[in-house]
């Protein structure tokens, strides 16, 4: 079996595989309750609040659409909803969120598929620091192979301690992975390839009136044409030719009538590429990933942070403590999210680090986005392996049901790209 990843993972920076067995195939989320996910969180203690805490059980929803629909039922602002994580929009989810509403106004909204059930009143919402992780059943179907090769999966992971933490291809979008490109020309002040490569730069396999409009926008620049035939569904997109119809050539205000969440994460894409490639480069050479050598910078992970600015590098004097904590879980080695105020490592993986920006034709100073102010990025620093272990599965015929915690920020499909090695639509 090839064991070279395919070619949109390998674009997007995850250019090996960690397990050395073949792939088991198959593909996931053909139906919502192929993925399973269920929050761990700390929601915040009961009170006499204004809060009403409420457990979210949804199927087919994903968390930024369920929220402007709830704010609307219950006519509050969006952002006055509480909760812990994004979940995705191909699966059934379990989570933990916040409403300031009176009890009997959360328990009464009906949606499809969407159960709430209240839980209490407390003086305090929920936010991003309540997540602690989640809980996965995933079901692979139409696998081909057979228990062995998943228990030597497993054995190699759990030896390890984890897997490459890599972020996932949905970070850079699964159809179209292009966010990543995107935020190399913001940081480079390239507004018009910016704008041009997000809303033109038509992809094989998107649907057809997508592709058809976005080439027409690419062969002609004719903005208020384009509006008369872009999908209304691409709606950001349409914000952004919308703009370009009024104003020719404001490539910067185009990218400036984006919400800025959205705009931001162009940047940060294009940060998670950078550091699958540096992970797929140690990778490569064969350091390890649950150990440090000398010049390493680690990070304390007793709070669970997967990501941090504050890090401690390792010297010849304390490398066999630090692999001693990290035998423990309480700390890891990691790998740099460049940004402005980046801290390089030393030793070979700052050499890896500097070798990617160096083939990138980038430099830290560069995430100091001048133009927009709101996208420059300080940068930090990443753990390289995701903890993982007492992996569950069964196999059942031609299917495969994985069961697994992660770490909050850590992508399950970096994990199931180990055990299924395929192509990123079956994911």
């Amino acid at each position: 079996m090839d064991m070279t990843p395919p070619a949109p993972e390998k674009e997007v920076g995850m250019d090996v595989f960690f397990t050395k067995m073949p792939g088991v195939g198959g593909r996931i989320k053909a139906e919502p309750e192929d993925f399973v996910v269920e929050e761990i969180s700390t929601p915040p203690p009961p009170g006499d609040g204004k809060y009403t805490i409420a457990r979210v059980k949804t199927r087919g929803w994903e968390t930024n659409a369920l929220i402007k629909k709830i704010s609307s039922k219950l006519r509050i602002p969006e952002r006055s909803i509480g909760f812990a994580g994004m979940k995705d929009k191909r699966a059934v989810t379990t989570q933990i969120m916040s409403f300031p509403c009176p009890v009997d106004e959360v328990s009464g909204i009906k949606l499809p598929d969407v159960s709430i059930e209240v839980m209490y009143k407390s003086r305090h919402k929920i936010y991003r620091g309540n997540l602690a992780g989640n809980r996965f059943d995933v079901l692979i179907r139409e696998v081909r192979t057979s228990e062995d090769v998943v228990r030597d999966i497993c054995r190699e992971i759990e030896r390890t301690g984890g897997f490459p933490n890599f972020f996932g291809i949905q970070r850079f979008g699964v159809v179209r992975p292009i966010t990543h490109l995107v935020g190399k020309y913001i940081i480079k002040g390239d507004m018009e390839k910016a704008v041009m490569t997000y809303i033109a730069n038509p992809a094989k396999g998107e649907n057809e009136d997508s592709y058809h409009a976005r080439k027409f926008v690419e062969d002609t620049r004719d903005f208020p044409a384009a509006l008369d035939i872009y999908p209304e569904k691409l709606a950001f997109e349409r914000m952004m030719i919308s703009h370009l119809s009024r104003n020719e050539e404001d490539w910067k205000g185009a990218i400036e009538k984006l919400p800025q969440n959205l705009s931001i994460m162009f940047v940060h894409a294009y940060q998670s590429y950078l550091f699958n490639k540096m992970l797929s480069m140690r990778l490569k050479t064969g350091m390890p990933i649950n150990r440090v050598v000398e010049g390493d910078i680690i990070i304390d992970f007793k709070k669970g942070d997967v990501q941090s600015r504050d890090g401690m590098m390792v010297r010849k004097s304390n490398i066999d403590k630090v692999n001693r904590q990290i035998e423990k879980g309480n700390c890891f080695p990691s790998g740099a999210i460049i940004g402005y105020d980046s801290e390089i490592a030393g030793g070979e993986m700052g050499e890896i680090e500097r070798k990617i920006m160096e083939e990138e034709g980038v430099e830290p100073e560069d995430f100091m986005v001048h133009e927009i102010p709101f996208l420059s990025s300080r940068g930090m620093r990443r753990i390289l392996i995701s903890p993982v272990r007492n992996i569950r599965w069964k196999m059942d015929e031609n299917a495969l049901l994985l069961s697994f915690s992660l770490p909050k920020g850590c992508y399950a499909t970096s994990l199931l790209r180990e055990f299924m090695k395929t192509d990123i639509q079956n994911y």
